[in-house]
């Protein structure tokens, strides 16, 4: 990273950080994100930033793997996470790293597709893997990015914190 980047997103995020410190109420943002039921088949068609994804079932649980899984897009969304927090961290640390990141998730399809009853529900573990290339910071700079990294990824810190959450159901005839 060079200087102007960390002087850069020091400056944007600056005034920022002040109107948080000064209104905190003003912190507290909702993100959202919206699918469609519509059509035929076991899908959901997610609204993204970009396009229009594809959501369907897994070939573990009878889907063809011409559609997005979802267990997939949260690990997708974990990596872009990190990911970009890594890069603000290093940043405001003036470190030069490189590289990439990984996750994977071991999930037993029996939970989901009613099988058996004592198989869980969801991933029972998610592997974040960095491999980076230092640029000449040591391992203690490399400890420090990792672990603000870790405390500042709102993706990793919502898995790992279970967030609460709640089910509505509107209908309409």
């Amino acid at each position: 990273m060079t200087d102007t980047n960390t002087s850069s997103l020091k400056d944007i995020q600056a005034p920022l950080k002040q109107q948080y410190r000064d209104d905190p109420g003003s912190a507290v943002v909702t993100l959202s994100a919206d699918g469609q039921l519509d059509g035929s088949g076991v899908a959901c068609k997610v609204t993204t930033g970009q396009a229009l994804a594809e959501a369907g079932l897994h070939p573990a649980t009878g889907g063809d793997g011409t559609q997005l899984c979802s267990g997939d897009m949260l690990l997708e969304a974990l990596v872009a996470c990190a990911g970009v927090t890594l890069r603000a961290v290093a940043t405001a640390l003036e470190l030069g790293v490189s590289g990439t990141v990984r996750a994977e998730g071991d999930l037993d399809f029996r939970g989901t597709l009613g099988v058996a009853k004592d198989a869980p529900v969801g991933f029972r573990d998610i592997r974040l893997t960095f491999d980076l290339d230092a640029g000449g910071a040591d391992e203690e700079q490399i400890a420090t990015l990792i672990r603000l990294t870790e405390r500042y990824c709102v993706v990793l810190q919502t898995l790992n914190g279970s967030a609460t959450t709640s089910v509505e159901v509107t209908t309409r005839s």
